[in-house]
């Protein structure tokens, strides 16, 4: 079952569209990037699959998409918009993961333990600007403080799995995927495999947080 809420922020409406799960243990929250919305492949395959697996998906447009923005504002905005959708998304009286792909698992990264999450998803973190290595954002996923999982593009340009320093948190690597987690056609795998990956590496890891 799947319904759409807005939720007013301090930096203007956002909406949550729920996925709800079978006698679910948790709610898994998940933003966008900057460049896209909650139509991204990783976060539609999750929100597919585990409602069936006990996990509740709150897909999160946070609110300058549903103003109909093309730019994304600054992370502090970012960060405002969360934190006023929190309430919405522990209202079913479930633990929280806060996750998200890309600009989403960064605000995930630096909230999720002041607002109390269960732990955090990190989906395509970007480590770095392309081509830029040294502008490193390390320090956000190592200070999450929770419980992290990352999942990455064997081939990401925001950063690939080999780049990333040593941590408290684990990494499923999807290969060959790039920061959309595409696979070019000469991949060994395919399309819908690199998403049964991502899926049951997340999954997986839900269950040991029970």
């Amino acid at each position: 079952m799947t319904q759409s809420e807005t939720v007013s922020t301090d930096a203007g409406e956002a909406r949550v569209t729920w996925h709800a799960g079978r006698k679910p243990g948790a709610v898994l929250a998940l933003g966008h990037g900057a460049g896209g919305g909650i139509e991204a492949r990783d976060l539609r395959a999750l929100a597919a699959a585990l409602p069936a697996r006990g996990v509740t998906v709150a897909l999160v447009e946070q609110p300058w998409r549903v103003a109909g923005k093309k730019v994304a504002p600054a992370p502090k905005t970012l960060d405002t918009g969360w934190r006023g959708l929190w309430p919405a998304l522990a209202r079913p009286g479930l633990p929280v993961i806060a996750g998200g792909r890309s600009a989403g698992a960064r605000v995930a990264c630096r909230t999720g333990r002041e607002l109390g999450a269960l732990a955090v998803l990190a989906l395509s973190f970007p480590l770095h600007p392309p081509g830029k290595p040294e502008k490193s954002r390390a320090d956000e996923l190592l200070g999450s403080g929770l419980p992290t999982l990352v999942v990455q593009g064997g081939n990401d340009p925001f950063g690939r799995p080999a780049e990333f320093p040593e941590g408290p948190y684990r990494l499923v690597e999807i290969p060959y995927g790039d920061h959309g987690f595409a696979l070019p056609k000469r991949a060994p795998l395919g399309q819908d495999e690199a998403m049964e990956l991502l899926v049951d590496g997340v999954a997986e890891w839900i269950d040991s947080l029970r």
